[in-house]
């Protein structure tokens, strides 16, 4: 799952981010309303997270745009004013959910599941591939019924890679989605962690279902023997 902060506390900011990575989910950043906006208008994020109080366009003008751009992404309203006037307008804008600060962190990721699992109506959950299932919800992993225990990283890279079944992720597709920062493409990290996903997934399995397309990337996939 991707989720977008848009917040200018860095302190909020870095906090968020640690405890979400640790769930699991690959989070971007942004410290002001305008690059917020740029950054939700490119899409892919399974929920945003807005502050109110933001340097330049604050939070109304950027749930505004949002909205009317068309785009569906779920979004949690994160600030400090309290007023119901703030409250109404906010939902009225397009907002699905509205927290106050101070917070807890527990019941804001509960909204988020929640709005995912709200979510799922759209799309399928638990991903299954051949024996492989992926509930994108709860973050769990079995394959032919047994639980596969992964890393955040681990499991943020398989999310990915079963979100795009059947299609060859290039290396830097997959630094930009999992790893979120811009990285050289010669790094190897990709490499390393589809290694180490290999040997909870396909190993003492019946068929392996992460493949290497030479030169070009992976992907997921069934390949009968």
């Amino acid at each position: 799952m991707r989720v977008l902060i848009i917040e200018d506390d860095p302190g909020v900011a870095a906090f968020l981010k640690k405890g979400m990575q640790e769930a699991s989910y690959v989070v971007e950043w942004c410290d002001n309303g305008a690059e917020g906006l740029r950054v939700a208008g490119a899409g892919g994020h399974d929920v945003i997270v807005l502050d109110l109080m933001l340097p330049g366009e604050d939070g109304f003008a950027v749930l505004r745009q949002i909205r009317k751009q068309g785009l569906r992404t779920p979004i949690i309203i994160l600030t400090a004013r309290d007023a119901i006037e703030d409250r109404v307008k906010g939902l009225d804008l397009g907002a699905d959910d509205y927290v106050l600060k101070p917070f807890s962190f527990s019941e804001l990721m509960a909204r988020v599941r929640a709005l995912l699992r709200r979510g799922q109506e759209l799309s399928t959950n638990p991903i299954i591939v051949a024996d492989l299932q992926v509930d994108i919800v709860g973050h769990t992993v079995r394959r032919a019924g047994r639980r596969i225990d992964l890393s955040p990283t681990e499991y943020a890279l398989l999310e990915y890679l079963v979100r795009h079944a059947g299609h060859v992720l290039s290396r830097t597709m997959i630094l930009e989605h999992v790893w979120d920062m811009n990285q050289d493409p010669m790094t190897n990290v990709v490499d390393v962690h589809i290694n180490r996903l290999r040997k909870k997934v396909d190993l003492g399995f019946d068929a392996p279902l992460i493949h290497t397309i030479r030169g070009v990337g992976y992907v997921l996939r069934h390949q009968e023997a």
